[in-house]
């Protein structure tokens, strides 16, 4: 998982690459950091083009505030630059997944 330094990274990353997953979390937040090996060891595997990047809201405020991150854990998944999933605080990694899999096999068909 890429350690975002910054907006400007991330713009890049989302337009460039095909898919990408933004978990924002924070140093302090218990259920970030359980989930955060989660995501990347289940879904590196899964999905080989998903490129995974975290962003530690403490450090970079003013990106977690560009997103509209209020709450900890939250995880946005962009496909070609636009924003096609958003999950906050309570969900299932499982559900997740399933929803990342609909759109990659919407986009491969």
């Amino acid at each position: 998982m890429i350690n975002i330094k910054g907006q400007t990274q991330l713009s890049v990353l989302k337009h460039k690459k095909e898919a990408v997953l933004v978990l924002f979390g924070g140093a302090s937040c218990g259920v970030c950091q359980a989930i955060k090996p989660q995501i990347e060891t289940k879904f590196l595997a899964k999905f080989p083009n998903l490129v995974m990047v975290y962003i530690d809201c403490e450090q970079l405020q003013e990106v977690c505030a560009q997103h509209g991150v209020f709450s900890l854990p939250m995880v946005q998944v962009f496909f070609m630059g636009q924003k096609f999933i958003e999950e906050v605080r309570e969900f299932s990694l499982l559900a997740l997944e399933q929803k990342i899999g609909k759109i990659f096999t919407k986009m491969n068909s």
